[in-house]
């Protein structure tokens, strides 16, 4: 089970075998530079392939910055120049889409053009975790659990993808946990959206609208925040105790792999 979490992992470089419903998978953990980077797939040289595409883009981001260093600092979307590679523009799109800065979405487009690149090399399983932000396009069934720092149901639930659910980005966003920026307080905003990219932005700014100090009406405001964004299908918040979802959601689960069905709010 993937454990969707803001910007945590443990270092290594492990490789091990392992089942994903009935097709024979792998999973690889790798570093590349700062960032924990995990690919499950059924190719080898597609997960070869993912992480090669995400040091690409990488050094795609940094050089464009260098160029264009308003493109880190912004809290607002930013139109792109004309010279701008695939990386900014779908950064810069998901951006306009959940107004937010455009590195709001940076892990998630990255995992988009891994996971899209691992399909060209013949994967049929090709999910891409970078960062806790999961593009995943699968023929076979996927779990994923969520982390929420401090808050009790923390590790306790988690999202079951069937595979009419995939292709699908996921992304959780966090005041509490990440040291990426937040202007909310929930322990975690999951969003499922059509892409990781879209994902990412959308979580941002949910997370941004849990804000108010009744714990019941912040969560109402991060959920209307994030279905009204372009190409969200879902969201999930955690806030303390307090669980709030709204939209299409994939099948909850108990960490012991119940089914479990909550209220929307």
């Amino acid at each position: 089970m993937h454990r969707l979490m803001p910007n945590k992992g443990n270092k290594g470089n492990a490789v091990g075998w392992e089942y994903l419903g009935t097709s024979k998978t792998f999973r690889v953990k790798r570093f590349v530079e700062d960032k924990l980077i995990i690919v499950k797939t059924d190719h080898y040289d597609a997960a070869e392939a993912a992480f090669k595409s995400i040091r690409n883009n990488r050094r795609a981001l940094k050089e464009y910055i260098r160029r264009y260093p308003e493109f880190l600092y912004a809290l607002d979307p930013l139109p792109v120049r004309g010279d701008a590679p695939e990386i900014i523009c779908r950064m810069a799109e998901a951006a306009e889409r959940a107004s937010v800065g455009p590195m709001a979405a940076v892990a998630g487009a990255l995992a988009d053009i891994a996971a899209e690149q691992m399909v060209r090399e013949g994967a049929t399983v090709a999910v891409v975790e970078n960062g806790g932000e999961i593009s995943a396009k699968s023929d076979s069934d996927l779990n994923i659990g969520i982390y929420a720092g401090e808050s009790p149901l923390s590790g306790k639930l988690g999202l079951k993808f069937l595979k009419n659910d995939l292709p699908a980005g996921v992304a959780t966003s966090s005041g509490t946990v990440s040291h990426a920026l937040s202007l909310g307080f929930a322990d975690s905003v999951t969003v499922i959206a059509e892409d990781a990219a879209i994902a990412d932005a959308a979580a941002t700014a949910a997370g941004n609208a849990v804000s108010s100090n009744d714990l019941p009406t912040s969560i109402s405001s991060g959920l209307e925040a994030a279905m009204r964004i372009k190409g969200v299908w879902g969201a999930l918040v955690i806030r303390g105790s307090h669980v709030g979802m709204a939209g299409r959601l994939p099948r909850l689960l108990l960490i012991e792999g119940r089914p479990v069905d909550l209220p929307e709010i």
